[in-house]
Parts: structure tokens; C-alpha cells; sequence
């Protein structure tokens, strides 16, 4: 019998158990552009170029994300046949690969439960993962850096929804409000509507190179107060899609608005090694640990991924958020979240080298 779509079909009555009006409701709200109708249509055309219908072009640029392999970017050799030892113990005989790539994929294999890459991890992420990313943090800000902090994920997509998640309200309460810029990556508007927090909006100063005017911060803050509880500030640094670096002086305003009202602030640094030349790029964890009190105290989640940058490897689902200034009930909140989580073993080993 064909499987029927109708919501409600039957006899009697609708014989749905699942609709338009009982389906979760959140989830009819999400709109998530880059990967909805424009992809679609993006599909069928590849479809019909394929099929040689006529079309007044031949090719088709696949811009809606940021997926550099896809557009034609060859994956660093060193991670792929590190991989390839990984998975395949046997190649370790084979004088194809240099000493130093197999150096690093037994030291991948051997912190893996029976050396094997098919075998979980730790919740939060292999622990020699978790230690090297936190050396690479380390040696980036020039300030010591904790493991347990540290939490992979697959790719920085759920680091953002993990961390949403953590500033999420009560039923009884106001929806958690979460200020994103505009322009934004759409996954944030997205994720907002699927957890049903309120999103609010502030607007980059496009005729200041799109940097974060703080008086638009407070307006956006202000407006949002009688529609919810603000809980997080959201910043993307190197910009996406303006491509905008923060200066340090602008970092410093918004880590005293996010710490003055009481606002998480979530520091989304995937591209952190695409900046223009010219640029300076500093992390807002680096800028936080040099600041004085209280300042120095503010929370932030921060997240990176080995989907950008030099890496580029995107459907490996590699990458990782860090938290740093939460009270201990915060981290074994988390560590109990990511309890329920089991991290692919080969976006980890993607991510060593580190991000």
C-alpha cells in the first residue's frame, strides 16, 4: 500500500497522530535559507545541467555555504593519509607514508579504547584530542588553557545549539532572548526558533567597516526586555558573511555590555584563519583573560571548527566549544549533556593536527 502524506486520511476522522496543529510547533518556525528552497532549486538545476538541458550556463558555484572542497579546495595531505592509517592499521607497513604522519596517527590510534577508531570515546571527546586543542588555545591567547573545558563537537553547528541550549529558560519564564547580528549565519535564527527563544536582533555598521556599535547593542537590549529574558550575546569574529574583524577596543565594549547585563557571550570564531591581509585577529578569550576586573570574569562559550581555515575538512563534522568564567554548575550541566552525545572518532582525528 503506498504510504500516504494526507493528515487526515481514514476512516472516522483524522488518523494522524502527528500534524499541522500536534507536530512540534518550534520546528514549523525554522527557516534555515542557505539549505532550504535556494538548495533545492540549486539540486534540480545540477539535475537538469547533467541531463544536457539547455541552460544559459554550464556550471554551477555552490556559494550558499562556506564548504571550501566543494569548490574545488584539496584536502591537506598530512590529515588524509593520517586518516587513511587510522582506519587502516595495516598501512603502518607501507613505506607510502612519511615517518611523521604515522608518529601522529599512532599516537591518535593509541588513546582510543582497543586502538581502534571504531570505538566511542569519551562524551565530551577523546582526551588526547581534548588536551592538544587546549595546548593550541594556549599557545594562541598566552594563557593557560584547561582540557575539561574543552567539549567536541560535530562541527561548530552543535557547539552553537549546545550552547543555546545551556542559557534556555523555563517554561513558566519569558523565552531566553539572544542577540544575534545582522547580517547573521542563518543556523542562529534557525536554532533560536528551534529551542523557542526569542531572537533579537542587532545591526553591524556597515559604513564602519561592519563593526558593533554599542549603542545599537543597547537599543536592540532594551527593545527586547518586555518580550523575554535576555541570556546570551552572540558575535561572530571574523565575520560571516561580512568578513569583518573586530579591533581589540570594540572587543573590550562588548565584554563589558555582555558582563554589565549579565549576558553570556558566545564567541563564534570559525574563521579565524580566513582574515584579510591587513587584519589583526584576536580571540575574545585572549581579550578577556588581559582585561581588568571584573571584566576578566566575564563568561564566554567560544567555538572553532576544522571545517574553515587551511583544514577545510567539512564533512568530517570536527570542532569544538570552550567555556571559560562559569560557576561549576554550568560545567556539570554540560558534562551531563554531553553524556547523552557519543563524537565521531574521525572528525576528532581531524582535528589533530589542532584547529
Amino acid at each position: 500500500m503506498a504510504d500516504s502524506n494526507d493528515e487526515c486520511s481514514g476512516v472516522g476522522g483524522c488518523s494522524k497522530a502527528l500534524t499541522s496543529k500536534t507536530i512540534n510547533p518550534n520546528l514549523l518556525k525554522i527557516n534555515y535559507a542557505i539549505r532550504g528552497p535556494i538548495m533545492t532549486r540549486l539540486i534540480e538545476l545540477q539535475k537538469e545541467v547533467a541531463q544536457g538541458i539547455p541552460k544559459p550556463f554550464d556550471t554551477i558555484i555552490r556559494a550558499n555555504v562556506g564548504d571550501s572542497q566543494a569548490l574545488g579546495q584539496k584536502p591537506l595531505t598530512f590529515i588524509r593519509q593520517m586518516l587513511a592509517l587510522c582506519t587502516y592499521p595495516e598501512l603502518f607497513n607501507s613505506p607510502e607514508f612519511p615517518e611523521d604522519v604515522k608518529n601522529r596517527a599512532r599516537r591518535i590510534l593509541n588513546s582510543f579504547l582497543a586502538s581502534s577508531v571504531g570505538s566511542y570515546t569519551d562524551s565530551a571527546g577523546n582526551e588526547t584530542v581534548r588536551r592538544d586543542i587546549a595546548a593550541f588555545i594556549e599557545r594562541r591567547d598566552g594563557f593557560p588553557a584547561d582540557y575539561r573545558h574543552v567539549f567536541f563537537t560535530a562541527g561548530a553547528t552543535e557547539a552553537i545549539e549546545d550552547i543555546l541550549q545551556l542559557v534556555l529558560t523555563s517554561p513558566e519564564e519569558k523565552p531566553a532572548g539572544i542577540m544575534i547580528p545582522i547580517p547573521q549565519y542563518p543556523i542562529y535564527s534557525a536554532l533560536i526558533a528551534k529551542h523557542g527563544a526569542h531572537q533579537i536582533n542587532y545591526y553591524l555598521d556597515e559604513d564602519n567597516d561592519w563593526s558593533l556599535d554599542l549603542a545599537e547593542l543597547h537599543r536592540a537590549l532594551d527593545e527586547a526586555r518586555d518580550h523575554c529574558t535576555p541570556r546570551m550575546l552572540c558575535v561572530i569574529n571574523p565575520g560571516n558573511p561580512t568578513g569583518q574583524v573586530l579591533n581589540v577596543e570594540n572587543m573590550k565594549e562588548i565584554i563589558r555590555f555582555a558582563h554589565d547585563n549579565r549576558l553570556v557571550l558566545l564567541a563564534d570564531e570559525v574563521y579565524q584563519e580566513n582574515v584579510f591581509r591587513g587584519k589583526e585577529w584576536n580571540s575574545f578569550r585572549k581579550v578577556i583573560m588581559s582585561m581588568e576586573a571584573p571584566y576578566c570574569h566575564t563568561e564566554l562559550a567560544s567555538c572553532h571548527s576544522a571545517s574553515k581555515g587551511c583544514i577545510g575538512e567539512c564533512g568530517l563534522r570536527g570542532g569544538y566549544m570552550q567555556l571559560i568564567n562559569f560557576a561549576q554548575v554550568v560545567y556539570d550541566a554540560t558534562a551531563k549533556l554531553y553524556s547523552t552525545k557519543h563524537p565521531g572518532s574521525l572528525g576528532q582525528a581531524s582535528s589533530n593536527p589542532p584547529l
